[in-house]
């Protein structure tokens, strides 16, 4: 089964580079298309396994949110949930895909409910992979110390204080998985310093997720998929969003953490196809 690959597209869109990569698999065009969105401080790395899995019967579409891995990092761009749901969807609209199944993993999920909110028409499926919810917009405090002359420098130290190998033993549940390859992965887009500055734009624009209010009003048909050990967004937040979204189903995994598309691969692609 032959994949044709297209990688590092770059388009500009609402003033900001876009980075988007394509798998395609030349028998299947008539399928609905996978979108993947990836969760915060993260990139289209995070689906590396999961996209091969998808991409022998579908083709998919990843992208890399405004700041992370290889999209823009713009002063003047607007970094907020529904502005980035707007920018994914211009690109559908200029590939021409306005059939998807689209795949969500933590703010990567709170993206793509905001994308139905917009676009519903666009969109057959949601799966939620250990999604964002529920979180308020960011503390006045914490707003207006983002205007502080150093406090993207004051980011990049926190972040390097911490460090990747910290960050990864914090989201994965088995730490033996943790390799060279990963931790270079989720490192190497913070080479770039310009992306601080961009953190602290994104700090000031966050409205906050959709209330429940929003989600009861979705009716699309939704999977949500957790890891029992996530300490990142906790079960009881995915038991909460599977109250509020009416047409959905739960999923969860013990022993896994909060990085899904790393830890559970193939289970997710098996429970996918089942769904849709």
């Amino acid at each position: 089964m032959t994949i044709m690959t297209e990688t590092h597209f770059t388009t500009t869109l609402k003033g900001i580079d876009l980075h988007y990569e394509v798998y395609h698999h030349r028998a299947n065009q008539q399928k609905p298309t996978f979108v993947l969105i990836h969760g915060f401080l993260s990139s289209t790395f995070s689906y590396r396994r999961l996209i091969p899995l998808l991409a022998k019967e579908y083709r998919v579409v990843a992208v890399d949110l405004p700041p992370f891995g290889k999209s823009g990092k713009s002063n003047n761009f607007i970094y907020s949930n529904k502005n980035l749901a707007s920018l994914i969807i211009g690109l559908l609209d200029l590939l021409g895909i306005k059939d998807i199944i689209l795949v969500g993993h933590s703010m990567g999920g709170q993206i793509a409910l905001n994308m139905i909110k917009q676009k519903p028409e666009y969109v057959r499926n949601v799966i939620l992979l250990c999604s964002s919810g529920y979180l308020k917009k960011s503390k006045r405090s914490l707003v207006l110390s983002s205007y502080l002359p150093f406090f993207a420098s004051y980011l990049k130290y926190y972040l390097a204080k911490q460090g990747v190998l910290h960050n990864l033993r914090n989201v994965v549940f088995d730490h033996t998985m943790i390799d060279e390859e990963m931790m270079l992965g989720y490192e190497q887009p913070f080479y770039n310093n310009q992306i601080f500055n961009a953190l602290a734009k994104m700090i000031r624009h966050r409205e906050g997720d959709l209330s429940s209010k929003d989600l009861q009003e979705i009716d699309t048909k939704s999977l949500l998929i957790w890891g029992t050990e996530d300490k990142v967004v906790p079960l009881h937040i995915g038991e909460r969003l599977h109250e509020d979204l009416r047409n959905s189903k739960l999923i969860t995994y013990e022993k896994t953490g909060h990085l899904l598309p790393e830890e559970k691969p193939f289970h997710i692609k098996e429970q996918i196809l089942e769904f849709i």
